[in-house]
């Protein structure tokens, strides 16, 4: 779409919404909202364009390594990233954050400290995620161990969600987390507009309920204990986006698998500001014989299915939160990781410019120079040049007119409000005078 053709449509679309996303509506203080299904950002719409980087905490706690956290999140700025994704835990094992409950290194959270306030000094907001499903740092495994050494009938993992030890663990976790002091800004987590969002845990699954009402009950409760603590950040789930028993019909879209996790349902709780969905047809569908267009097609119904559930039936915003095209998988090209990219910022585009749920897309991950060690066969370098990086970039410059574009609109609309009271307040004045 042409610019002024952009602008056109634009003007309509802010004519329609316009007093739903008014800048006088909400405060002016540096926290990520939502108004409707868009993120706002002090009054004007906000756009999630970022990366995941789990590893800044990690690599930060090291004080000599800091310099590579700040030339990452300088070139992600340079990019026209906002929103950067990363680990608010480590449970046990080598260089923990919490190395048994509530136990915490204190150089390790001096670390994501760090991270945070490089964050904020590059204008990158930060989501925050708490826990992780898998072993990987610690996990719900680690929680399930600490409970069991302390004499809890558990036996699986997926006792996580149901024990109440492990769930007094986690909660104090978060509490610990949310409470902290940053070092480097001297304001406490839960106050800093630098965080955008906290996210409960990375892609939740019970599998041993495959009804979803395990993850519901405890999503349920997590969230209330974090809005008990904090009401100025959003809280998202970390879910995948698998579909459960409150929409059957879309339950046919799934990856093979049991994941115990209900797309619609959960994300209805009280206290999910937000939706996220995550994409890995190469890793979902192990077959051999898939194809890269079956994987394609597959891409594309995901996507569209879950922006419009989140249009339509949920009503929030939505944010494909991981994303990406592994190197390391067979028949891999740039060519082939470029049309990933741009199917996935092309239907995030589409529903942006009309207003619509879908605010933005974390790919995995982003990497620094001399960090071949986190090298996974997505790790993204932005200062080498790639048509990839190409591709980023252009999302960052469409989803910026759009922001422009909206918020020139909105500062009409007020202007035009403000000039209505005016000349309200001056014909009352004359009937007064006369």
């Amino acid at each position: 779409m042409k610019l002024l053709g952009l602008i056109t449509f634009l003007a309509i679309v802010i004519q329609q919404s316009c007093l739903e996303l008014g800048a006088d509506a909400l405060p002016n203080d540096g926290f990520v909202r939502t108004k409707g299904v868009q993120f706002s950002l002090n009054g004007y719409p906000f756009y999630a364009n970022g990366v995941n980087a789990y590893w800044l905490m990690y690599v930060s706690s090291d004080p000599s390594q800091r310099s590579k956290i700040s030339a990452a999140l300088q070139d992600a700025s340079r990019h026209g990233l906002t929103v950067a994704r990363t680990w608010a835990f480590s449970d046990g094992g080598y260089r923990a954050l919490q190395s048994s409950p509530g136990s915490y290194n204190e150089d390790m959270f001096q670390g994501l400290d760090f991270a945070i306030a490089e964050a904020r000094s590059h204008g990158i907001k930060v989501i925050l995620s708490c826990a992780n499903n898998y072993d990987s740092f610690g996990g719900k495994k680690q929680y399930v161990d600490w409970a069991r050494s302390r004499g809890r009938p558990v036996s699986s993992e997926d006792d996580f969600f149901t024990d109440s030890l492990v769930k007094d663990f986690y909660k104090n976790h978060i509490t610990a987390v949310l409470n902290r002091f940053n070092t480097f800004t001297k304001v406490q987590y839960k106050d800093d507009p630098t965080i955008m969002a906290w996210e409960l845990m990375n892609e939740p699954r019970c599998p041993s309920d495959p009804t979803g009402r395990t993850i519901q009950t405890w999503i349920t409760e997590m969230a209330a204990h974090v809005k008990s603590l904090d009401r100025n950040h959003l809280l998202e789930a970390g879910l995948e986006g698998f579909y459960g028993q409150s929409s059957p019909q879309s339950t046919t879209l799934n990856p093979p698998g049991q994941f115990g996790t209900d797309f619609i349902a959960n994300n209805r709780i009280p206290g999910i500001d937000f939706v996220t969905v995550h994409s890995y047809p190469d890793e979902w569908f192990t077959d051999a014989s898939a194809s890269e267009q079956s994987k394609m097609d597959f891409l594309n119904k995901w996507l569209n299915a879950h922006i419009q559930d989140a249009q339509n039936v949920l009503r929030k915003p939505i944010i494909v939160a991981e994303f990406g095209k592994s190197t390391k998988k067979q028949g891999y090209s740039p060519a082939e990781r470029d049309i990933v990219f741009n199917t996935v910022y092309g239907k995030i585009y589409e529903s942006a410019k009309r207003g619509g749920a879908a605010a933005g897309g974390l790919f995995w991950q982003l990497l620094g120079n001399g960090m071949d060690n986190f090298q996974d066969g997505y790790g993204i370098i932005l200062n080498q040049s790639s048509s990839t990086v190409n591709v980023i970039a252009q999302q960052s410059r469409k989803l910026t007119l759009i922001r422009k574009i909206f918020a020139r609109m909105i500062n009409v609309e007020k202007w035009k409000r403000a000039r209505g009271h005016r000349q309200v307040r001056k014909r009352g004045h004359h009937k007064i005078k006369n």
